[in-house]
């Protein structure tokens, strides 16, 4: 029997507490976890996410080249179904996101199909939401 897949944490530096609590809450529905006047935990669709407060940071990301889109090099995310996928673009639309790449079908006729978008949040942290059509394809090569 396989073993369940344990939920990841993840630490993620922002300039300002409140509006990272606004922004995760109201855009992507994270709820809340502990918190204190330097961290916030988030609960990010199972994992636990945690923005720590910094400085502002003006250090450019690079970006590489992944079926065709400038991919930000440093990113992260989270694998959906395709209905969650689907649902949360609607909402990040109706909020009038700022898509970094729009939703979209990578590498169609090929090996891990999926599908796939990019945002950022305010502090310049970007995030990928994709989803497979079958988990199989996930590490497809």
């Amino acid at each position: 029997m396989a073993e369940k897949l344990r939920p990841f944490h993840l630490a993620i530096p922002v300039s300002n507490l409140n509006l990272a609590k606004n922004w995760y809450g109201s855009n992507l529905g994270c709820s809340l976890g502990r918190q204190t006047v330097e961290w916030i935990d988030f609960n990010f669709f199972g994992h636990q996410l945690v923005v720590h407060l910094v400085p502002a940071n003006e250090e450019k990301v690079f970006t590489n080249r992944v079926d065709g889109e400038k991919v930000p090099s440093r990113h992260f995310g989270v694998i959906l179904t395709d209905n969650e996928w689907k649902k949360l673009v609607t909402r990040l639309q109706e909020k009038n996101l700022k898509f970094t790449i729009q939703p979209q079908t990578r590498f169609s006729g090929k090996a891990g199909k999926q599908s796939t978008f990019f945002i950022e949040d305010p502090f310049g942290n970007a995030l990928e939401f994709k989803a497979f059509q079958n988990d199989d394809d996930i590490f497809a090569v």
